[in-house]
């Protein structure tokens, strides 16, 4: 994943300006979510004295959380998520990945929904020889579907498929082959507490060129008091192509969100830190992510 080729477009030196552009905007946008997070509260344009929460707003604040941490919930949501990799490659540099992942709900019946994650990636992967330049575009998109029940009970789970597009502007950022595989998700919540995972492979190209990779998310929420919460959500992945020591990678962490509402319209964000406990040859050895959810749930 992390290797590179000259850049076409722009002068190795304006890429490494820009790219060094980019690392200040995500300690801005770190930043911003910080006082995002310290100052969001669910509140009523017309409250005075002292606070208080209507019942509308009790009910939106409930709804919201569930969207913001369950992955099968049937509600609209727009996450907005950042990663930042440091320490790739020889040179040990900052790589990063931002993505778009809206997720869409669509009621079959009474009983069941499909609920759609659409993962759309763009990166930008750093030098990594004196010849090679920084590499940056939009990689492979990939559309995923879960069916699932509609009917909320504490064990929730969701299946169905998951696609790999050829959308990748640089054979740098992705390979250009159809493909897919089987995606599914269950969790369990109790109390302040909810844990699940997320496990999906997929396959694209035949012969040399292909994608054979399995990906781990493993979850858990503890949740406190006005929408606080601690979290800790780890992608692993396995590329079974590779040997077995440049297979897995492996990072263990967690952070803090929280779920709130500016004005009408709630939001969820959350930051964590990951060290790399195993990773391939070149690869990261810590992350940094951020995140800011839109949450577009409806009032009962």
């Amino acid at each position: 994943m992390y290797r590179t080729t000259s850049s076409p477009t722009l002068p190795s030196r304006r890429l490494d300006r820009l790219h060094r552009l980019m690392r200040r905007g995500i300690v801005v946008s770190i930043y911003g979510l910080s006082a995002c997070l310290a100052r969001g509260q669910v509140t009523s344009s017309n409250t005075t004295g002292p606070s208080s929460v209507s019942a509308p707003e009790q009910a939106v604040s409930a709804a919201a959380k569930d969207a913001a941490q369950n992955p099968v919930a049937a509600a609209i949501s727009i996450p907005l998520q950042n990663n930042v990799d440091y320490g790739v490659g020889p040179y040990r540099r900052a790589g990063d990945a931002f993505l778009l992942e809206p997720v869409i709900p669509f009621k079959l019946s009474s009983k069941w929904a499909v609920i759609s994650r659409t993962i759309v990636p763009v990166e930008v992967v750093p030098r990594l020889s004196p010849s090679e330049g920084v590499d940056y575009g939009l990689g492979n998109i990939q559309p995923q579907f879960y069916l699932t029940p509609l009917r909320q009970g504490n064990f929730l789970w969701g299946a169905g498929p998951q696609l790999w597009l050829p959308t990748a502007t640089d054979k740098v950022l992705g390979t250009n082959k159809w493909g897919g595989g089987p995606t599914m998700v269950a969790l369990y919540r109790r109390g302040h507490w909810l844990g699940g995972g997320l496990v999906n492979n997929q396959f694209a190209g035949i012969n040399h060129h292909h994608v054979n990779q399995l990906t781990i998310q493993p979850f858990v929420y503890y949740n406190m008091a006005k929408g606080w919460y601690g979290v800790s959500s780890t992608v692993i992945t396995a590329d079974w192509t590779a040997s077995r020591s440049q297979r897995w990678t492996v990072p263990l962490g967690g952070g803090i969100g929280r779920v709130f509402l500016i004005g009408k319209q709630p939001f969820n964000a959350r930051t964590q830190i990951f060290n790399d406990v195993r990773t391939t040859n070149g690869g990261p050895s810590w992350q940094l992510q951020t995140q800011l959810q839109i949450l577009l749930v409806h009032k009962k």
